[in-house]
């Protein structure tokens, strides 16, 4: 038996974006906890040329609905990239996920050979859905949840490979 386009997609980034709203849920707990304020957690980095949760976080979403959007052939919501705060952040996540449950599985399934244009700056990446979605969106948003997954562990929010991974 064959897994679908749609298997392969929509409850992977949803669940993905679950966890990385309940990383979330644990880095404000522990800023609370800590007398931290959460905007300067949610501005952390791991490294001062990389990209602070707040951005890691976005990344994730807009890679999650560009690839709806794109293997499905609906256009994705816009987002102001300005979230600041942990409850802007599951803000966002939410807007996601919902607009990921709002795709039906016929209108991804079948689009493995559809081509794919995507534009990065001056560079132009051409795949079929099947490529762009293992070898684009699914590493692109595990890296960035990846990424904020260990902003956070690093900054003492007790977080594990459990929680990267979720309930099953």
């Amino acid at each position: 038996m064959s897994i679908s386009m749609y298997e392969s997609s929509i409850p992977v980034l949803i669940r993905t974006l679950n966890n990385l709203s309940a990383f979330l849920i644990k880095g404000a707990d522990y800023a609370s906890e800590k007398g931290i304020d959460g905007g300067v957690l949610a501005s952390s980095r791991l490294f001062p040329n990389m990209l602070p949760l707040t951005s890691q976080i976005q990344i994730a979403c807009d890679v999650s609905k560009g690839a709806a959007a794109r293997l499905s052939g609906i256009e994705a919501p816009s987002y102001e990239d300005n979230e600041v705060s942990f409850e802007e952040l599951q803000a966002r996540i939410v807007k996601t996920v919902k607009f990921l449950e709002s795709i039906p599985a016929d209108k991804i399934d079948g689009s493995e050979e559809k081509e794919i244009t995507l534009k990065a700056g001056p560079t132009e990446f051409k795949f079929s859905g099947k490529t762009y979605l293992q070898n684009f969106v699914l590493p692109n948003v595990y890296f960035h949840a990846t990424t904020a997954f260990n902003i956070l562990r690093h900054n003492g929010v007790e977080i594990g490979k459990m929680d990267f991974l979720g309930a099953s």
